[in-house]
């Protein structure tokens, strides 16, 4: 049987509570360093996170890492050297349903663009959840009826009661509850594991040569996809279930003894 080392060629992490501690602010030394070494023996890393491009910019986690490349906004744009590879969109009619459910039940709506972002609505459930996680909320903006803009993911800041009423009603897509009072809206079929496979067909690689790191139910579709799949201790219970492998909490090191665990690095 091979080895881990002979077959992985990409590692896609996660960065919220699997690479980025939200109780340090920062990734972990031995994270840097694990990664360092296996970008120096050929091992490429991309980062894979519901945030886009601008949002990872402003964690400050690229100042201390380098990576590869970005799966962002759960899957809708694949992006490598700069350049983006894959962009899967929100269906305008779901927009435009969500703006409405939005102001029916009160609830603030972020609308994600590829380079930025918008929310109509700002009170404690908002606030609550970016300060929890670090992140400030977009520019308000007033959204009108029909949404004239590219949006890939949308952010409802509301409870599951709120979220059972207008669900059912967007056929298109599909939603990953991040927060007591925050969850991820995107389409049906799109997830992080299709913003890796189009990576691997870029590099014309498989999904084998993937070991894949999470924490949470929207990590759930890579770690089901990867060759070898990882959850962080700190990771949600479900999410531990679907991995091949669970390593010690993000402030453990876990990110590090995972590596060393598959040996991709001493």
């Amino acid at each position: 049987m091979k080895k881990a080392k002979d077959i992985i060629k990409i590692v896609v992490t996660d960065i919220d509570g699997t690479l980025f501690s939200h109780q340090t602010k920062v990734v972990p030394i031995s994270a840097i360093k694990a990664i360092q070494t296996m970008q120096s023996k050929g091992i490429k890393v991309f980062l894979a996170s519901s945030r886009n491009r601008y949002l990872i910019h402003k964690l400050g986690i690229l100042d201390s890492i380098k990576p590869d490349g970005l799966i962002t906004m759960n899957g809708a744009n694949a992006i490598i050297d700069g350049r983006v590879i894959h962009r899967y969109p929100l269906p305008e009619s779901e927009v435009d349903a969500l703006i409405k459910f939005s102001k029916r039940l009160k609830f603030g709506l972020t609308l994600v663009e590829e380079n930025g972002g918008h929310i109509n609505y700002v009170d404690e459930r908002v606030i609550q959840a970016h300060e929890k996680y670090g992140t400030r909320f977009p520019q308000p903006r007033t959204f009108p009826d029909h949404y004239d803009r590219k949006i890939y993911q949308a952010i409802a800041f509301c409870d599951e009661v709120d979220e059972s009423l207008f669900l059912p009603h967007l056929k298109l897509c599909k939603s990953a509850r991040w927060d007591t009072y925050a969850v991820d809206i995107m389409p049906i079929d799109s997830d992080k594991a299709k913003g890796i496979l189009a990576v691997l067909e870029h590099y014309g690689w498989k999904p084998e040569n993937v070991m894949a790191l999470g924490d949470a139910p929207n990590d759930m579709e890579m770690l089901e996809f990867a060759g070898i799949s990882v959850a962080m201790g700190n990771g949600k219970e479900e999410v531990k279930k679907v991995a091949d492998y669970v390593t010690a909490t993000v402030d453990e090191d876990g990110w590090a003894k995972a590596m060393k665990h598959f040996g991709l690095i001493d």
